[in-house]
């Protein structure tokens, strides 16, 4: 039985798919059903008698600030959030994981999943009816994971929140800082580096009701379990193409981020009934796709 000694959340990456909402603001700031998605989060691990609590900040870390002064959280910020993946996240932190929760600052739990009591690392997981795309688990007989895979049919896959036993942690970092300076370690999430070495870091499952966990990689996602963001995204950019076209937030749906050379988002496309348009961030300029 391992006491948590404290929780990291990591809200430092840019979201792009989340747009253009995303744009505008982190996606974990934004409110889904009246609560700040972050301050869900923190208010649901104090409930859990969890009082030390991280925040790896990156992407406009600046609207993060007031979480120290609201809250008492520790802010720590990952200067590398452009430049690498989230195992740069992991890196700002190492010298605090002990027993420690990692959380997603996009997650939003129905029910609080936390305890302040945990028997062993794990990670949490929910069930895919039918072909998913996402990372699916395979566990030996007594429910350790011993293969990850993208994608797969009828699985239980990643989802929400993980917890690091001290010797997890210990065992982690010793690996992370061994790999960390090689130049194909910087594109590689902190998964990517758990299921490489996933012999020697064993993390159990922990299975969890499809309903409890949610991540919306989308607005349309959003906008499926909030439905008050169907006419009102909160979106500035939204409004003023409802405005242009003379419809309702609801009918700009698709939504798909354009990336640059350098992988960034310049902009996104979406559709008003069966045409389809382009904004542009740097221009703030709408055309339809195809347009010069």
């Amino acid at each position: 039985m391992y006491k948590v000694n404290n929780a990291v959340i990591m809200a430092a990456g840019t979201s792009s798919r989340f747009a253009p909402l995303s744009y505008e603001k982190p996606k974990a700031l934004i409110e889904v059903r009246g609560e700040v998605l972050i301050e869900r989060q923190i208010r649901q691990l104090r409930e859990a008698g969890i009082e030390e609590i991280y925040i790896v900040t990156g992407y406009m870390a600046e609207q993060f600030s007031y979480l120290a002064d609201k809250y008492g959280v520790v802010l720590r910020h990952n200067p590398y959030y452009e430049t690498r993946n989230n195992n740069a996240s992991i890196k700002v932190v190492e010298d605090i994981l002990k027993n420690t929760y990692i959380c997603s600052a996009d997650n939003y739990f129905l029910e609080n999943p936390f305890e302040n009591v945990v028997t062993e690392a794990f990670y949490s997981a929910v069930y895919a009816d039918g072909d998913t795309k996402e990372w699916c688990i395979t566990t030996d007989a007594e429910g350790y994971i011993s293969r990850v895979e993208i994608g797969g049919r009828n699985a239980w896959y990643m989802l929400g929140h993980t917890f690091w036993d001290e010797a997890y942690s210990k065992k982690f970092v010793e690996i992370l800082d061994q790999e960390y300076d090689a130049p194909e370690t910087a594109d590689k999430l902190w998964e990517d580096i758990y299921i490489e070495h996933i012999s020697e870091l064993k993390m159990k499952i922990r299975k969890y009701p499809k309903d409890d966990i949610f991540e919306f990689d989308t607005l349309d996602e959003l906008r499926e379990f909030d439905e008050s963001y169907v006419n009102d995204t909160r979106s500035r950019i939204l409004k003023k193409i409802s405005e242009k076209y003379h419809v309702p937030q609801g009918e700009v749906r698709g939504i798909s981020t354009i990336k640059g050379e350098n992988n960034e988002a310049i902009g996104f496309s979406f559709y008003i009934k069966e045409n389809q348009y382009k904004y542009d961030y740097a221009t703030e300029k709408i055309s339809e796709l195809g347009e010069e």
